[in-house]
């Protein structure tokens, strides 16, 4: 976390050092699922909104993800409140086109359009960003490894055996007679534990930043 902070302390620094003071704010066009906000999702935002001055955000809907990908995890208004809650997010724009088209973008007055250097394409095979690419008016971020939204559903997904063992026994323990949860640390229930820390108002002042 430390490391993405200086690194967009330092992209800022640079950028800021470019730009000339009097001069039309520079806005960008990101769009997207953002199934599963993670962190990856956020970087490529980071990244964009370090290219400009104000981020405009598309998300697509559910029905245009699964006519060219497939279904969502999330609904449509979750990953638009999702996406609405990263700082570097300025404007949401819901129901965005699979294809990113020029007129679209006009119509936010975006200058151009950013994209992760990951192939993206429509069910036909299309290359999504085709027609800004053939303007000039295309930008590529990079692509945070380790982490995407098809590699976490496979993550649940060879959960799911365990999660449902590890529900029947917290459905056992619910059944049994409150006398057996203790309150002393020696003694612990199958699923929880007695927890010792108490936040202090200094300790919650060092995080809430």
């Amino acid at each position: 976390i430390l490391f993405v902070r200086e690194q967009e302390t330092e992209e800022r620094k640079k950028i800021t050092m470019s730009k000339p003071t009097n001069r039309r704010p520079i806005r960008v066009w990101v769009d997207g699922c953002f199934d599963l906000m993670h962190y990856g999702h956020a970087n490529a935002l980071r990244q964009a909104k370090a290219m400009g001055d104000y981020l405009v955000v598309g998300v697509h809907s559910d029905a245009e993800i699964e006519k060219h990908k497939g279904p969502t995890v999330m609904r449509e208004d979750e990953r638009y409140a999702a996406v609405a809650a990263c700082k570097w997010v300025d404007h949401v724009v819901p129901n965005a086109p699979y294809f990113t088209s020029l007129e679209v973008m006009d119509s936010y007055s975006c200058d151009f359009c950013v994209h992760g250097d990951d192939i993206t394409t429509l069910c036909d095979g299309t290359d999504c960003y085709q027609a800004v690419k053939d303007a000039g008016r295309y930008r590529e971020c990079k692509r945070t490894q380790g982490i995407s939204t098809t590699e976490l559903v496979g993550r649940m997904l060879l959960m799911t055996r365990d999660h449902h063992k590890r529900k029947s026994s917290i459905a056992s323990v619910n059944n049994e007679d409150l006398s057996t949860f203790s309150s002393s640390a020696s003694k612990q229930s199958p699923e929880t534990k007695i927890s010792h820390f108490l936040p202090t108002s200094k300790r919650i002042v060092q995080f809430s930043e």
